[in-house]
């Protein structure tokens, strides 16, 4: 194991923010997650999740049916990256890592395990957010898992809290 850490910003993607399925605990979010960022020692890795959806096909989609709301269409301004999330520093290396559902299925090709820490915020606490922290905690069991509320927002106040409580239960650290 490595002594890097890996922060993952989930969906931080503007149709989450202030588009579509934006919300204000979202936009608050956005500040604290930019000085978190730009505090994030520069030796450690990042990695952005970003909800990838087609216009042709999400409606035909488990979740198109359950959620009939286009959002994060590829190639459109709601699918972009915050702007404000994005590290300041251009030669700070990082990835983005599109994923067509609510958790990314490759995260083991990201050489996970080797992290000694793994850090988690964005949106939505109660889905995406969840989804990628039970899939990097079941593949990475040994592995602190860091979620910080305070940089995360849910579809609503009451959801956040208790995906929250659940992350909790299945030993994540919950920090403010």
């Amino acid at each position: 194991m490595k002594d890097t850490k890996l922060l993952v910003v989930v969906d931080a993607q503007y149709d989450f923010v202030d588009g579509k399925l934006g919300s204000k605990e979202a936009q608050e979010a956005i500040p604290r997650i930019h000085d978190f960022i730009e505090n994030w020692p520069s030796n450690d890795d990042i990695a952005y999740t970003a909800d990838t959806h087609y216009s042709d096909t999400y409606l035909e989609t488990q979740e198109g049916r359950k959620l009939p709301v286009p959002h994060c269409l590829y190639n459109s301004h709601g699918a972009k990256i915050v702007q404000e999330v994005l590290p300041s520093d251009f030669d700070r290396h990082y990835v983005v890592l599109k994923k067509d559902t609510f958790g990314y299925k490759h995260w083991l090709a990201l050489g996970l395990g080797s992290y000694s820490e793994i850090h988690l915020v964005g949106f939505c606490t109660d889905i995406c957010v969840i989804t990628n922290a039970l899939l990097i905690k079941t593949l990475c069991p040994e592995t602190p898992i860091i979620v910080h509320s305070s940089m995360c927002a849910g579809v609503t106040p009451e959801l956040h809290e208790k995906a929250l409580d659940v992350m909790r239960s299945c030993q994540i650290e919950v920090v403010e």
